[in-house]
């Protein structure tokens, strides 16, 4: 494992556990060069997934970039860390599971959008509101309305 900050290769693992939602284990390591410590994740991949653009492109499933967007919907909402793990865990545990390999980034907009709805309002409508391209005040007003209905 190269160490992220000064680039080595030569970094040890100095404790090993199972992370606390129990699909991943949680590695500390250490830089023998620089001497920094760092925590690294192993999960198991069931599929690799493939993610179809809205231009066509086809990428691969990009987990870390799943959880910095659903992080920064939820920035500043009293929403803990390892419960944003769970969240991004269950998606990417749904893709897997439903059998296929491609995806479209519009299917994983949705399942966001129904994980937030349910967790943060909030954070419901900062994604939405970005996913959903909003350009006027009306366009919130209507997201709005659908928090509304029971």
């Amino acid at each position: 494992m190269r160490c992220p900050y000064c680039g080595s290769e030569d970094t040890q693992v100095k404790d090993s556990r199972p992370a606390e939602d129990g699909t991943s284990i949680r590695r500390r390591r250490f830089c023998a060069a620089c001497g920094a410590r760092f925590t690294t994740y192993e999960r198991v991949t069931l599929r690799e997934i493939t993610v179809i653009k809205s231009d066509g492109r086809r990428v691969p499933f990009d987990r870390e970039k799943l959880a910095r967007s659903i992080r920064l919907a939820l920035r500043k909402r009293p929403v803990e860390e390892d419960r944003i793990e769970r969240i991004v865990n269950g998606i990417q545990r749904r893709l897997e599971t439903e059998g296929e390999n491609e995806v479209t980034s519009r299917q994983i907009g949705e399942i966001v959008m129904e994980v937030l709805k349910a967790l943060d309002p909030v954070a419901f409508i900062r994604f939405a509101s970005v996913y959903e391209n909003f350009s006027e005040a009306k366009d919130f007003a209507a997201i709005l309305k659908t928090l509304e209905r029971p």
